[in-house]
């Protein structure tokens, strides 16, 4: 099934698709009703020059509220002129997305329903009016929200925030229930064998009756199965789904606190960030400067849109101070009133005008529609062969052998017999068992195409923190001055009060209070009276890591409480930092916050302060000064760059993540806008270019998850290679990979950019060969980003074939770039990445992966999510290609007794005039009962104990159904069944006075054996009864094939049927038994051998086929003893 984000469009283009029934319309009308698709911010900056004088002179303006945890700075109505460049939020500004013709239908057809939803909608007026009156007819106090019995009481009385289900088009699922798959086949057979008995039959035939009702009750019992298979795997999926609610933040008692979406209730004050997906439609109160959000799922918008205060326009799905359910934040944060929930939301009301479902078939329906087409092209091949022998010469020859009823029933029986009735049942069985297995295994798999996809992964990049690493960042240490301390001597010299450590504790107070107030992160109240080890915090890794080192010098709410925030830059992968302009709240703040030196010029009544934090090699280079071990600032000259750097580097090598911690003087005369303008994001980028003062560095650990060495490993060994790709320092990075076992060989080995040759060594510049799924170059190479982009394709063309490759300090296109290069290279691609600037490169891999801790636009754009720890993904692989291994294992069980066994007594009857030694009932026998329980137990086969030693599966190369396949199945295990099978009958009737001879070529004119001829029943009988050894024969022999194919490459005492856990299927015991009551039924109850064309099968006729059985599975040891043996010998080279 198709997640909502599939339908999110990003394209290059800044063009509306116009409608084509404006024309018409006055162009006052056609303006009011007119609908853009662009950031309108992006399209005025675009036009330029070109704008009108009042356009121009339009004023940007944002008001104060002192209820806003993110910003005190909320824009109101009004346009703002920008760079182009600066369009896009920071995470996305280079990032840039490769669109089909596919999304291009989706973009239209989603504005085309938003034009739909707008007449439905159109009276909704939250956007126009005040924040007074919005607080006031929602009844909430901004400052407090919501109380937990109003929040009850709103609940019960509007319910909850979920959506009504979809129309089930019930009758449109019954219909292929019943004419879905072979349905059709069975269907049309049980009609014509209806017509050969009536009014063709002449006299009518019982055994055709029987035959086709026979034929019409498998019919409705496998459309049966498939109902009962349908609901029993939407059941399973329910439930998975159901284990990854949507968290969301609101306030309700003075309290921030993560509740369920669906618990939202309108008038509920909601916390958002970049990253949230929208749980329900929100008024802005309180945005960010850089809040933008993405509307392509619902509206086709191909840019980003600003998130504003005020309304910018009438309609209300166009304008901005409303976050529409379901869109994302790609940027900023804010803080929003609910004003609609559940059905009532524009994407409940779009969500009823497009509830169709996707109708794209995944590889493994292919592969199915694929084996389908080809056994219906033998299938008639060979009824079109019947027909002709039968019309060009039986017909004339021995009209009576073979009426036209007869013919019908041939025809039938040829049909049923190329038919694997049981394969429809194995998949729909297979796919309930592996979604109940990923459910236990904690695996969230939102498609078929997704458990299809990760049996085939070749490649799998992997992002660091949270995901190979255990996401609990702790900072270890820090430098302040020239000094290094760990956590505890800090915290012991924070917190002293000597007059030897008076300066240092200076120095301490002043990073204390940066990493206070230039976080993102805070306290849980709810935890607040917990150690500080047991709190939770509310933000990612870092911050939590940063703000709690600081509260363990110094209560952090007291140095809040100094500054008053006035300006948020969060962090981006693309700047590398974060940065908070404040304004001095209380007499105290300049004192313990700077140095003495800087107090001095410091204005707290009309100066800011700007604190940053971020990455050591950005911001090293735009620092000039330094706060010395007397807590004074000093020149930053070479000798202490030279320091700092050694120790940011020591620090990276031991697998740590080094944060700067850093501040700037904003003298309001240097200051060109207010914070209040719009250019004052600008103005404050332009200041955080040079001229900081470093304060400290800190130093923090995030250990590798116990689990994951043995995972890459086992990863290795199935042939999926694991790469990093990291926001983190060069040598964090690949000190984090070798720890992991992604990097195992020595450091000498350790290759660099410098190391890639840019150009091949041919002298023609021939195309290097296509690289090998499992390369054998032994090195690793480690990349940063900024040497990505001017890297050739023959570079490429080596670095995706190195065995490790560690990719550090990305950004978001370069992810994106990363993922393209390795598809590009044939590679099927898995991406695992948890944060908002991982969702462009989990769109665009072959099976985007995040843990269950994901941002919402992350958990939207991927494939699968691992709601336990990483190393739930070695299961998930193994069940993977289990689903595709034992779909073969199905088709290889069937193919020989089913079809190909059975197939040949109705062409030797028609082509040799010999008789039909397996009645067309009992056909169909085997195949819709005998063979289907066996087929269905084989979908519960537990992975084989080699399924992870072998390469992925080439989805171009290896099909469900190839030459090798078809080989084993016919003409060697098929081949032996059938000459046992007709051995055994006709040696009964040799015996019986009926000799081959006498047989061969009779058409019908059989003569009596001497001593019978007064009995003239006898040969019918005697034939009846080698039909019936013909039936237990192949049942029979079928027992040691469906142990043969269990295994491809193991012998049964490598992977015992019992007695194993890891091996064992009890279910295929059962499936024998129930296939010997079967053949006992039309064997030998004597009421059902007329119709059923059989007659009471000699004893000795169950033993011999045993003992013959024996010898295949014997012969089947040698053949996977000889390939394993010799792995590139002739056997190897045909095993399928």
């Amino acid at each position: 099934m198709s997640s909502p984000l599939d339908f999110t469009i990003k394209t290059p283009h800044s063009q509306a698709i116009a409608d084509p029934d404006e024309d018409d319309l006055p162009p006052k009308v056609a303006a009011e009703r007119r609908i853009r698709y662009l950031d309108d911010d992006d399209l005025e900056a675009q036009e330029g020059p070109h704008r009108t004088t009042a356009q121009s002179n339009d004023v940007l303006r944002r008001r104060s509220s002192s209820f806003s945890i993110h910003s005190v700075h909320s824009i109101q109505r009004g346009d703002r002129v920008r760079d182009p460049a600066r369009a896009l939020p920071i995470a996305y500004r280079t990032v840039s997305f490769n669109i089909s013709n596919t999304q291009e239908r989706a973009a239209f057809e989603a504005k085309e329903t938003k034009r739909e939803a707008e007449e439905i909608i159109g009276n909704q007026e939250w956007h126009l009016v005040s924040a007074e009156e919005l607080y006031e007819q929602q009844a909430v106090d901004p400052g407090t929200g919501l109380s937990a019995l109003a929040a009850k009481e709103r609940l019960s009385k509007y319910g909850r925030n979920v959506h009504s289900p979809p129309e089930s088009h019930l009758f449109q699922r019954i219909f292929w229930y019943f004419f879905g798959g072979f349905g059709s086949i069975l269907l049309g057979g049980g009609i014509l064998v209806f017509i050969a008995w009536k009014p063709l039959g002449d006299p009518p035939a019982v055994a055709n009756l029987a035959l086709a009702i026979v034929l019409i009750a498998v019919w409705v019992i496998q459309a049966l199965f498939n109902g009962w298979q349908d609901f029993s795997s939407s059941r399973v999926m329910k439930s998975i789904t159901g284990m990854l609610p949507e968290e969301c933040y609101v306030l309700r008692d003075s309290l921030k606190q993560s509740i369920t979406a669906a618990d939202i209730v309108c008038g509920d004050v909601l916390y958002f960030k970049a990253g949230n997906k929208m749980p329900a439609d929100v008024r802005f109160i309180e945005v960010t400067s850089d809040a933008k959000f993405d509307r392509g799922i619902l509206t086709g918008e191909s840019l980003p849109i600003s998130a504003v205060t005020e309304s910018t326009e009438s309609n209300y799905l166009e304008t901005k101070c409303i976050g529409l359910q379901g869109t994302h934040c790609v940027s900023g944060s804010g803080v929003g009133i609910v004003v609609s929930t559940g059905d009532s939301t524009v994407f409940g009301h779009i969500a009823k005008l497009t509830s169709t479902e996707s109708t794209q078939r995944t590889n493994l329906q292919k592969e199915i529609i694929r084996f389908i087409v080809v056994i219906v092209a033998m299938m008639l091949t060979m009824c079109l062969i019947v027909i002709g022998v039968w019309a060009g010469y039986i017909r004339k020859e021995h009209e009576s052998y073979m009426p036209p009823s007869l013919l019908i029933v041939n025809l039938v029986s040829v049909a049923i017999a190329f038919v694997p009735e049981g394969l429809p049942v194995a998949v729909t069985a297979s796919l309930t068992i592996v979604a109940d297995i990923m459910k236990r295994h904690k695996i969230l798999c939102k498609s078929l195409k997704t458990v299809e996809t990760l049996g085939s992964v070749s490649v799998l990049l992997s992002d660091k923190t949270g995901t190979l690493t255990k996401n609990q960042m702790v900072v270890t240490d820090c430098l302040v001055g020239s000094r290094t301390l760990v956590v505890a001597e800090a915290e012991k010299q924070g917190l002293s009060g000597s007059s030897t450590e008076s300066a240092r504790q200076t120095a301490l107070k002043q990073m204390q209070v940066v990493g206070a107030v230039c976080n993102a992160g805070e306290f849980d109240a709810k935890t607040y009276h917990l150690p500080l080890p047991d709190r939770k915090i509310i933000g990612d890794a870092t911050d939590q890591a940063v703000l709690r080192f600081s509260e363990t010098l110094a209560p952090v709410t007291q140095a809040q409480s100094l500054w008053r925030k006035r300006f948020d830059l969060p962090f981006n992968s693309k700047a590398k930092f974060a940065l908070r302009v404040s304004s001095a709240a209380d007499p105290q703040a300049v004192s313990t916050t700077i140095s003495r030196g800087e107090a001095n010029g410091f204005n707290a009544d009309t100066d800011m302060l700007m604190m940053v934090k971020g990455a050591p090699d950005v911001l090293i280079p735009r620092c000039d000064q330094y706060v010395g071990d007397d807590a004074e600032v000093h020149d930053l000259d070479d000798s202490i760059r030279i320091t700092v750097n050694n120790i940011k580097d020591q620090w990276s090598r031991d697998g740590k993540r080094v944060l700067l911690l850093g501040r700037k003087l904003l003298p309001s005369s240097k200051i060109s806008a207010a914070p209040e303008d719009g250019n004052f994001e600008s103005d404050v980028q332009g200041h955080a270019k040079s001229g900081l003062t470093l304060i400290g560095l800190v130093a923090m650990t995030d250990p590798p998850r116990d689990e994951i060495p043995n995972v890459i490993h086992t990863l290795r060994t199935a042939g999926v290679r694991t790469m990093m790709v990291t926001g983190d320092f060069k040598l964090t990075a690949q000190t984090i990979a070798r720890s992991c076992g992604i990097i195992t060989c020595a450091e000498n080995e350790v290759h660099s950019v410098a190391d890639l040759p840019r150009n091949p060594p041919t002298a023609d510049g021939s195309t290097p060969k296509e690289p090998s799924l499992i390369p054998q170059i032994r090195q690793a190479v480690v990349l940063s980003g900024t040497e990505l982009p001017p890297l050739t394709m023959h570079q490429w063309s080596l670095i995706v074939q190195y065995p490790a490759v560690v990719f550090a300090r990305t950004t978001p296109d370069q992810k994106l770039l990363i993922v393209q290069r390795f598809r590009a290279a044939g590679y099927v691609v898995g991406m695992t990445g948890d944060g908002v600037n991982d969702a462009p490169s989990l769109k665009e891999a072959d099976i985007g992966i995040a843990p269950g801790s994901a941002s919402d636009i992350a958990l939207e754009a991927s494939d699968m999510v691992l709601l336990a720890s990483f190393s739930s993904i070695i299961p998930a692989v193994a069940y993977g290609r289990s689903v595709f291994i034992n779909l073969k294992k199905t088709v290889a069980y069937l193919l020989p007794a089913g079809s190909y066994s059975e197939f040949w007594p109705v062409m030797t009857s028609v082509i040799f005039g010999i008789p039909q030694i397996l009645s067309s009932f009992l056909m169909i026998v085997i195949c819709c009962f005998t063979d289907c329980a066996a087929a269905v137990a084989l979908a519960y086969e537990k992975p084989e104990a080699d399924v992870l030693t072998r390469p992925p599966r080439d989805i171009k190369k290896d099909h469900l159904v190839d030459w090798k396949l078809l080989f084993h199945s016919y003409i060697y295990t098929g081949t032996m069944e059938t000459l046992i099978s007709f051995s055994l009958a006709f040696w009964y009737l040799e015996r019986k006075g009926l000799t081959f001879r006498s047989l061969w070529f009779s058409f019908g004119n059989y003569e009596t054996p001497p001593g019978h001829e007064d009995d003239q029943d006898y040969v019918t009988n005697q034939l009846a009864i080698g039909s019936g050894i013909y039936f237990i024969t192949l049942v029979v022999l079928q027992w040691f094939n469906l142990m043969c194919v269990r295994t491809r490459r193991l012998s049964i005492f490598q992977h015992p049927p019992i007695g194993n856990k890891n091996t064992q299927n009890y279910l295929l015991f059962p499936a024998i038994i129930f296939a010997i009551v079967i053949a006992v039924v039309f064997v030998y109850i004597n009421e059902i051998h007329e119709v059923a064309g059989s007659g009471p099968v000699p004893v000795e006729h169950w033993f011999i086929p045993m003992a013959l059985g024996l010898c295949i599975l014997c012969l089947e040891e040698g053949r996977k003893a000889a390939i394993k043996r010799w792995p590139d010998g002739v056997l190897a080279k045909m095993a399928w």
